[in-house]
């Protein structure tokens, strides 16, 4: 049987167990410089139910 830590066995371990936060995906987008050729990388909080139209937009 695996072992399981102390913080797990209590309620979520004082984690907040806030339903909504699970709503949200991490979207990581690469960027290439088209003078140095280098790519950058920006992170963004996005709602799942609105990935594909931030997607869209950024596409613009």
């Amino acid at each position: 049987m695996g072992k399981v830590s102390k913080n797990a066995r209590v309620s979520g371990g004082g984690r907040a167990t806030n339903k909504d936060s699970r709503a949200f995906v991490k979207l990581v987008i690469s960027e290439k410089n088209p003078e140095t050729g280098k790519y950058t990388y920006k992170e963004v909080m996005v709602h799942k139910d609105n990935v594909q139209q931030y997607l869209k937009d950024m596409g613009k």
